[in-house]
């Protein structure tokens, strides 16, 4: 007979899986912020906000219109740096003429 052990899931943990969207998104949003010049005072967690929201639209985007099933980093920072222009837009940024 065989002992009665407790299984444990060797898999991705909600904690862990927390933490590591909190640090994609906080990679992502910090270097769509680099990519767009101006200021932007935005805290870390708006950072961390603004990338899980680029990286978000970017796999809608890719599910959707690509018909893919993964954005991959570009399209989320591309999209990312969308989001940080339009942030920058609704919170009165300066306009250039």
């Amino acid at each position: 007979m065989s002992a009665c052990r407790p299984c444990y899931n060797v898999g991705m943990t909600l904690l862990t899986f927390l933490i590591l969207l909190v640090v994609v998104g906080l990679v992502v949003g910090a270097i769509a912020r680099l990519l767009l010049p101006g200021p932007d005072p935005m805290s870390i967690p708006m950072t961390v906000l603004v990338g899980l929201c680029g990286t978000f639209s970017a796999g809608l985007f890719s599910w959707y219109v690509l018909h893919r099933h993964g954005a991959g980093l570009l399209l989320s920072i591309a999209f990312s740096v969308l989001v940080v222009w339009i942030y920058r837009r609704s919170r009165g940024g300066t306009h250039r003429s």
